[in-house]
């Protein structure tokens, strides 16, 4: 459109402002009719979509909420109140400390507490700005806290080698939160401060380790003679049961799946006959066996080829089990991962001088590693999930806590709810571990979190 004005030789262009768009194929009402609505077949698709979702939902909300039943003291209460229109939450809020904890004693469930929440705390300052070294601190965590933790949740004798680790591990806590405290205040190391103190920054740099080993055996002295004087009673791993018991087969499963995988994918690779052979001979047997097999195998034939002074417990061999099954699964995700990284980024680094272990811990594994980061997660979730079968074993794990539920004589013949309740229990756990996957891929991988 132009207007031509007449008093002028010239003819000049004047742009009208564009009309804004119909109401209707904007907003809210533009998104439905382009989605939803935008053929006959699909605006009945999306109709009888809303009443199946209209009809479930209803039921389902009447059910778990409006005529639920939530304090009673038995399921016979729960049924004179409302039948089976209702869902008894009665029963689960009863059982609730046994689907957490198992049959641990009540008076003794501070110590799973204080090792979770000591576990926490280890590996808080992963995800703490400024603080450097985060590696060592994860790996302090993964491979020493398991000491600590199994005496608290275990308690019992403590032989020497026992005490040793322990205090190992109370100074490896002490100096990862010192070493934290001081990167977030200072944006220097403990290393640094502690050179600084003795004095022996002036020094040369190969005596910096000296002041820093005396303050370890410091620190570990005074450990030591503080846990010598802890009396824990033990118990037994027969009382160990619930979500207890899935997170720490899960845990344990997911800290040495991964190291190991790294290595069973290297040894896979490697040129050297003997290795490479070993490393695809254990992944193609346990990735061909099922996991319900490689349990069974672990609890009722390994014990028998074992001397008899060798007689782990059967949550130790359901874990050894666990884990040897699922380092051979992600050996075969490294393997994927490393496969994916060009040649030359292997023939840069040879061309620089790097040994094969530099080059591997310095430029292929950190991109392959944040490659492998959807398939990582999704075998820990896959782990998660899969840690259900130990109830096949006889371990009372959350899910066989739930169904003895409805074998107890108070709360006979209520199914539903526990498992409800479980289900709901796991979509959250595994949903947190997905949604922390895909905020590493947006950190880690910003270039290639679009594909």
């Amino acid at each position: 459109m132009t207007n031509l004005d007449a008093s002028s030789s010239e003819v000049v262009f004047h742009p009208k402002p564009s009309l804004p768009p119909p109401p209707n194929t904007v907003g809210a009402i533009g998104w439905a009719r382009k989605n939803l609505f935008s053929s006959p077949l699909n605006a009945f698709l999306t109709i009888l979509s809303l009443y199946v979702i209209w009809v479930v939902v209803s039921n389902a909300f009447e059910w778990a909420v409006v005529n639920a039943v939530w304090e009673a003291n038995s399921r016979r209460e729960c049924l004179d109140k409302v039948g089976l229109s209702g869902a008894c939450w009665a029963g689960v809020s009863h059982w609730m400390k046994n689907f957490i904890y198992g049959r641990y004693p009540d008076e003794e469930v501070w110590r799973v507490n204080l090792g979770f929440g000591t576990l926490i705390l280890w590996m808080l300052p992963f995800w703490l700005p400024r603080v450097t070294s985060k590696i060592a601190i994860g790996a302090s965590a993964i491979l020493i806290s398991p000491f600590l933790l199994g005496y608290l949740f275990a308690g019992g004798e403590k032989g020497l080698f026992l005490q040793v680790m322990i205090s190992i591990a109370i100074t490896s806590f002490i100096f990862s939160w010192a070493h934290t405290l001081l990167s977030m205040a200072t944006g220097k190391s403990l290393w640094a401060a502690i050179v600084q103190a003795s004095g022996f920054s002036a020094k040369p740099e190969a005596t910096h380790k000296y002041p820093v080993f005396a303050a370890c055996l410091v620190v570990f002295a005074v450990a030591f003679a503080w846990q010598s004087s802890w009396d824990i009673s033990g118990q037994s791993t027969n009382l160990w049961g619930g979500l207890f018991v899935t997170l720490v087969i899960s845990g344990i499963g997911i800290a040495v799946s991964l190291p190991a995988g790294i290595v069973l994918a290297l040894g896979r690779r490697s040129k050297m006959p003997v290795i490479r052979v070993f490393c695809v001979s254990f992944i193609e047997l346990f990735r061909s066996v099922p996991l319900i097999t490689v349990l069974f195998m672990a609890v009722t034939m390994v014990p028998l080829f074992l001397p008899e002074a060798i007689n782990p417990v059967k949550i130790v061999q359901a874990i050894i089990a666990v884990c040897i099954f699922s380092s051979a699964y992600m050996a075969e995700t490294v393997r994927g991962g490393l496969q994916a990284i060009p040649k030359g980024q292997y023939e840069a680094a040879q061309a620089l001088g790097l040994s094969y272990w530099k080059m591997m811990t310095l430029i292929v594994m950190p991109q392959a590693l944040k490659l492998m980061i959807p398939n990582i997660v999704g075998s820990f979730i896959g782990l998660l999930k899969d840690t259900t079968l130990v109830s096949i074993v006889g371990l009372y794990d959350l899910l066989l806590m739930l169904k003895a539920v409805s074998q107890n004589p108070q709360w006979n013949g209520i199914h539903t709810e526990p498992l409800v309740f479980g289900a709901a229990l796991y979509f959250v756990l595994c949903f947190v571990m997905s949604k922390y996957s895909q905020h590493l891929e947006r950190t880690l991988g910003a270039g290639q979190a679009g594909r």
